[in-house]
């Protein structure tokens, strides 16, 4: 049975600012939306509205009266020493197998579903909250940034748990990549309202540039209008005999209007200030190892990276990446051996929680100032600052506001931008991108793409690697070693590991129903539906191919028409979208059947 969530006319305002205004939206348990936006425009707001955390002023929220939502809390619902499998069944009141077959899904097997909580990585932790929140039995998720310090392994793994997820999804994702795997429908929020568009978040940013160059193109004949009108006024407005059409002309001006065009998702640009280029090692380690006093995290460490090479640190959470970084940047001593830095390298290091050390007294423009001011060569300008500023969200009036009102999100942008003011030879990153929304982590990839320096970065969002990164640092296992392939090679590896891994589970499974010997009668019939499954997998390709192909000319007709509004093509492209899902559906049952019929020969 469908259901649905409606928002209907929703206004929130934090004072005189509307963050909200007359917002409307109808999004059913069949649909997959990913919810983009500025920073600030309104997206958590919406989500806290929708599971009553906040109130709109005006407006409302329905959904049918069986609707059940499924959203992750923000605090911890465990303790750190109740095992994985004693939290679920607690949480849930479920039995222990429900429970292990859902946490099995995030690869938590066997003697793990034992392990005490408090003993596990984040990246895991995770993973437990995640299992909690699917075995609440959800008709839809909501997910606001889940891929925020997730590791990619989890991600991977997040991301394969959603597309076999049979309900709604909301996600709210400033990963432009997990957003493409996860849902079909995009919801923008823009101006206090919100669009939601039949396709996914490329589609849709396609389709609003498209949507931008008709406008700028309207707005140009409109100018060209208004001045041929405004020339004859000119012309003949103090002639007796002319004086009427004159004044009918600028009646016609007064009806001239141009379209409002709001900021475009690739219009964000980041302006980071230049540094010379140098040849060169910048960094060199001999024999390092790396921890904490009560344990080694990793040892033997050997790499070298040339200076100009931007350097990606992956692996798991908890392996190591964020203490490797930091004892590269010396806020953390090596444990044995040494990092060797090259001759006269400035560097610059941003850490997680690093906005804590801002002077609350400051203001925007004050400290980005300040940063500049500590910058080699000539004097950055005013407007260098300001640009930067703008780049990192903080335009117009924003620069005036005092660091003491800026939320968590707005002091790490600020933060950033005032290292990039700082213009060091070398930056070392941890997670820059958390508080940052589509288009900006995507011009910040693309700034850093062209940064002369030496960079070195710990980052989940694949978008943003594949943009920034030049080499690729793996951190797992106590080892660190330079990876030879580029990354998108690396994610391809990661999810082959992740097929090898629920492939032997499904050889475990299997191997323990089957009996020990298969007759010749059981071997033929496992042959006669190896045919049958190959023929079914290749029948719902070939539906998923050609519903597609449908699907898409008919976005193609809304891009080019949008103000044609089609009741009967909206719905056979609601009615193609389920076909998908089912030939998706039955395509997955397919495959599954066969890996275990395939044990069986």
């Amino acid at each position: 049975m469908k259901r649905f969530l409606t928002i209907e006319s929703v206004t929130r305002r934090y004072g005189a600012f509307a963050v909200l205004d007359n917002a409307s939206a109808v999004i059913s348990t069949d649909d997959h939306v990913g919810i983009i936006g500025r920073n600030g425009a309104g997206k958590t707001t919406l989500f806290r509205i929708i599971t009553g955390e906040e109130e709109a002023d005006d407006g409302k929220i329905g959904r049918s009266s069986d609707l059940k939502l499924g959203y992750l809390t923000q605090h911890d619902p465990y303790t750190m020493d109740e095992t994985v499998i004693g939290f679920l069944t607690r949480e849930t009141k479920l039995p222990p197998w429900e429970c292990a077959q859902t946490a099995g899904k995030f690869h938590l097997h066997n003697d793990m579903l034992e392990t005490r909580i408090g003993g596990l990585s984040g990246g895991y932790r995770m993973r437990i909250k995640l299992a909690a929140m699917l075995l609440q039995k959800p008709h839809m998720l909501l997910l606001d940034e889940p891929t925020n310090y997730l590791d990619l392994s989890t991600l991977i793994i997040l991301e394969r748990v959603l597309a076999s997820f049979n309900g709604g999804t909301l996600i709210i994702s400033h990963d432009r990549e997990f957003l493409k795997r996860t849902t079909t429908k995009t919801l923008e929020v823009e101006n206090g309202g919100l669009t939601l568009y039949p396709g996914g978040v490329e589609e849709y940013i396609e389709f609003k540039d498209e949507m931008r160059e008709q406008a700028v193109a309207y707005n140009k004949g409109v100018e060209e209008k208004r001045k041929q009108l405004q020339d004859f006024i000119d012309r003949f407005h103090a002639k007796a005999s002319k004086a009427a059409q004159a004044r009918s002309k600028m009646k016609q001006i007064e009806r001239l209007s141009t379209i409002q065009i709001a900021h475009q998702l690739k219009s964000v640009r980041i302006p980071i200030p230049p540094v010379e280029a140098k040849r060169g090692i910048a960094f060199e380690t001999e024999s390092l190892s790396i921890g904490y006093p009560e344990r080694t995290v990793a040892s033997n460490i050997r790499f070298t990276i040339e200076r100009g090479r931007h350097v990606a640190l992956l692996g798991n959470n908890g392996e190591g990446k964020t203490t490797m970084l930091r004892t590269i940047a010396g806020d953390l001593a090596a444990k044995d051996g040494a990092v060797r830095r090259g001759d006269n390298i400035s560097l610059g290091y941003f850490a997680q929680h690093v906005y804590a050390s801002i002077a609350p007294g400051d203001t925007v423009l004050s400290y980005l100032e300040r940063m500049a001011s500590q910058a080699p060569g000539k004097i950055t300008t005013t407007q260098t600052i300001l640009d930067l500023a703008g780049g990192f969200l903080f335009k117009g009036d924003a620069v005036k506001k005092s660091v003491s009102v800026l939320s968590g999100g707005e002091r790490s942008r600020l933060c950033l931008a005032g290292l990039l003011l700082m213009k060091h030879d070398a930056l070392l990153l941890d997670e820059p991108t958390n508080h940052l929304d589509i288009e900006t982590v995507e011009a910040l990839g693309d700034a850093l793409r062209s940064y002369a320096g030496t960079i070195i970065f710990v980052s989940h969002d694949r978008t943003f690697v594949n943009l920034a990164a030049t080499d690729i640092i793996e951190i797992g296992g106590g080892r660190v070693l330079m990876y030879p392939g580029t990354y998108e090679e690396y994610v391809w590896h990661l999810e082959q590991q992740e097929d090898e891994e629920e492939a032997a589970v499904t050889r475990e499974s299997a191997q323990r129903s089957r009996p020990k010997e298969n007759s010749v009668d059981e071997k033929r019939a496992a042959r006669a539906e190896i045919r049958k499954l190959r023929e079914q997998i290749q029948n719902a390709e070939r539906d998923m191919e050609r519903y597609d192909a449908e699907r898409k000319e008919l976005l193609k007709y809304f891009e080019s028409n949008p103000a044609d509004y089609s009741p009967e093509k909206h719905a056979r492209l609601s009615e193609l979208e389920k076909l998908i899902k089912e030939s998706e559906a039955v395509w997955l049952t397919a495959q599954e059947s066969l890996v275990v019929c395939e044990q069986k020969r």
